[in-house]
């Protein structure tokens, strides 16, 4: 047993210690293996303050770990001294909910669909939605200011956020657990440590913004010639209906083609697959009618061209069953095996221009199937690479730097970001160096030096 175990134990109870299980040492996509020290499970912040002042005093690196569905890599180590693997899953609590003021203070190893849960006994909705929200927990969430679905209409986690309690490297704790919308007191490091994936320091609990549930939902399949189109039928939704607007996806044949595939076995709502569709997502007051203004809006739209084919769902179980259809696409690829995947953002008027040159780039590399799909409304694309069918990724596998560069270059090329929605990790520190801004770098490292002079935190995660 090491020396810094051997404090930990003596200072905190038996319960915080954990076996290093592989669910602890392993990510969703299997690119990275971890290590561990050792893997504690506190129950408070006062104990995660204990953990982080020995590790401090001692050196020993520290990873926090959240629900484990990060997809670059930031919440395992495999390099260097073997770290603390901090796991916040003990600290579920909703320990405040304002109905009145629409805020809940939650710890930060709260489940996403629990948090959803709690705030819809109240008639009031947590809209930060995504397909891991079974197992994605708060804390991790806002340390990579993850996005989803309903960014279009609420904005990424930074925008759910209105105050936060964090361990600083040195084992302080910042108490921040404010549910103020204006507070203009100084510096604001709610917005340095969301995002900052654990690199500043660990993130214990948060005051979150909660919304009222729309009194009437609908949503419609609506099949568009090419991007272009999907644009235009963006612009005409967003005018008709405004801020009503919950979401606006973008989704390709191939996504289809491998539901056909590999599954989920689900029922697809158009037997001829299309090209590209659009699924359209409405919030609506009382006094509205949302198929009736899909109804309207699918005439405008196939009137104009804009759109050739629709389904508008004609009950909550169909509309489900629309975005059940979204949300399966990423496990067909995940059972299809992609060579390099990208979480990309683009000018939204840039999304036509990229998708039309991105296989050109790519043929000049080799033969692939490309499944591009994604928040059509906030311009986050994830522009997956994958093998002909009779072929695995592993077949590809000296191919896939150059594969992610070529998209990165376009990216970078078109104004855009290689990291939309998903974060920096450990899997893209050199994309950071090689497209980030020099002196927004510099400013990053100037900032973990000042917070985390020895290092501790999360290392090699974001900054080399």
């Amino acid at each position: 047993m090491s020396e810094i175990e051997t404090i930990l134990r003596q200072s905190l109870p038996a319960a915080v210690f954990r076996s290093a299980e592989p669910r602890y040492l392993e990510e969703p996509r299997g690119r990275y293996i971890g290590q561990a020290l050792a893997v504690l499970a506190p129950g408070s912040t006062e104990e995660v303050a204990t953990i982080i002042r020995a590790c401090a005093e001692s050196g020993t690196p520290v990873v926090p770990y959240g629900g484990g569905t990060g997809l670059v890599g930031g919440q395992l180590a495999g390099d260097g001294p073997a770290p603390i693997v901090l796991s916040l899953e003990r600290m579920q609590a909703v320990r405040a909910l304002d109905p009145v003021g629409a805020t809940m203070t939650v710890e930060a190893g709260a489940i996403l669909a629990d948090i959803h849960d709690a705030a819809g006994a109240e008639g009031l909705i947590f809209p930060l939605t995504l397909a891991s929200q079974g197992s994605a927990r708060i804390g991790g969430l806002l340390s990579t200011n993850a996005g989803g679905v309903n960014v279009i209409r609420y904005g990424n986690a930074r925008d759910l956020c209105l105050g936060l309690e964090a361990v600083l490297p040195d084992g302080a704790i910042l108490h921040g657990l404010s549910p103020l919308r204006k507070d203009n007191t100084g510096y604001d490091l709610r917005h340095l440590l969301i995002g900052a994936e654990g690199t500043l320091g660990v993130i214990t609990a948060a005051t979150l913004r909660l919304f009222p549930e729309p009194a009437q939902t609908g949503a419609a399949m609506m099949v568009v010639p090419n991007p272009d189109a999907a644009l235009q039928l963006l612009r005409m939704t967003q005018a008709r209906i405004g801020d009503g607007v919950s979401g606006f996806e973008l989704i390709g044949r191939m996504g289809l083609t491998f539901l056909d595939e590999v599954g989920p076995d689900l029922r697809q709502p158009f037997v001829e697959r299309p090209d590209w569709m659009c699924l359209i997502d409405l919030g609506l007051g009382a006094d509205q009618n949302p198929a009736e203004a899909l109804e309207t809006l699918f005439a405008e739209a196939f009137e104009a061209g804009v759109v050739t084919d629709g389904v508008i769902a004609q009950s909550e179980a169909q509309r489900q069953e629309f975005w059940t259809l979204r949300e399966s696409i990423p496990i067909a690829n995940r059972r299809i095996g992609s060579i390099s995947s990208h979480d990309i953002s683009v000018p939204v008027a840039a999304i036509p221009g990229f998708i039309a040159e991105a296989p050109g780039r790519l043929a000049e590399i080799g033969r692939y199937r490309i499944n591009c799909f994604g928040h059509l409304g906030d311009g986050n694309l994830h522009y997956n690479v994958f093998p002909e069918q009779g072929r695995s990724r592993e077949d590809h596998e000296a191919e896939r730097g150059a594969i992610k560069t070529c998209v990165h270059d376009l990216v970078h090329e078109m104004g855009g970001s290689v990291s939309a929605e998903h974060g920096i990790g450990r899997l893209k520190v050199e994309d950071l160096e090689r497209y980030g801004d020099p002196a927004k770098l510099a400013a990053m490292r100037a900032i973990k030096q000042a917070l985390d002079p020895k290092g501790i935190m999360n290392p090699g995660a974001v900054l080399r």
